[in-house]
């Protein structure tokens, strides 16, 4: 692994500032193995996390998934995606798992968690071309910003968008992060997103990860590592992620395989209380 290519002072501090970074072609130089890796995973589950193939009615996923692929376990290794994590959340950062999925339709705004001591980071890798009206990333730029009374203003006004303001979900102001095969884009869990008018089968998949967390905060990992036991897994990591590890990959991974005991158990119980696991 060479050395991460840390971002700019000017990128942290647009990301800090807004919530969110693009990167137009930064691994287009790879888009071709990744495409065929993401496929040959999807086959290789027959489908789908439940065996099931995608039928286009609604969202398919895999947890964990660049884990299954030798060939994406290395994107952790790629300097700069490391780079990318780095800068963001220090070097010694934890990978927190990753997700597959054929999206279908509307996503409605969220977060992807609202974490007001840790610092969570997503990246995003969307394998089709895709518009502000065929179901691209839109963001609201600042709704990341904890404490602050617009962002916590969004969390209560964008569940009811037509009753607050008028306006369909669609219409709310935001950023729409237009994207190419090839292109990369990463953005704070907190940040409210959404994507709109997109087809049947739009593929995408995410790397999660966060700052190392502290000894006192080690009850809160394990609680966010307990929610993966929806997904029917026994551990965080996939084998692949896991096998093909050096020394780098394996610093950013130590603290998780050290805190994922508890997990076989939970999902043992999930799978004892729903017949199939969830695919959203």
């Amino acid at each position: 692994m060479s050395e991460p290519i840390p971002l700019s002072p000017e990128q942290i501090a647009f990301y800090e500032t807004f919530g969110y970074l693009a990167f137009p072609g930064l691994v287009a130089d790879r888009i071709d193995e990744i495409v065929d890796a993401f496929e040959a995973v999807w086959r290789e589950r027959g489908g789908g996390h439940d065996g099931r193939p995608h039928d286009g009615k609604q969202r398919s996923c895999i947890v964990p998934f660049i884990d299954q692929s030798a060939t994406l376990s290395a994107l952790l290794d790629d300097s700069r995606i490391a780079g990318i994590a780095s800068s963001l959340l220090g070097d010694d950062f934890n990978y927190m798992g990753s997700d597959g999925n054929y999206y279908v339709g509307d996503t409605g705004w969220h977060s992807d968690g609202w974490h007001p001591e840790m610092h969570h980071v997503k990246i995003a890798f969307y394998l089709d071309p895709l518009t502000t009206d065929t179901g691209a990333l839109r963001v609201i730029p600042g709704s990341h910003r904890i404490g602050e009374g617009y962002a916590e203003g969004l969390k209560t006004d964008l569940a009811m968008t037509e009753n607050r303001w008028g306006v369909h979900g669609s219409e709310v102001p935001a950023m729409a992060l237009e994207t190419q095969p090839g292109d990369v884009v990463c953005f704070n869990h907190n940040a409210k997103h959404a994507a709109f008018g997109g087809g049947q089968r739009r593929r995408m998949f995410t790397i999660n990860l966060c700052e190392r967390y502290p000894e006192e905060r080690l009850q809160d990992l394990r609680d966010y590592i307990a929610r993966a036991a929806r997904f029917w897994i026994d551990r965080a990591y996939g084998p692949a992620m896991v096998e093909t590890a050096g020394p780098a990959r394996r610093r950013h991974l130590e603290q998780v395989m050290a805190n994922d005991g508890h997990l076989a158990e939970l999902s043992r119980q999930a799978r004892e209380s729903r017949p199939e696991p969830s695919r959203g």
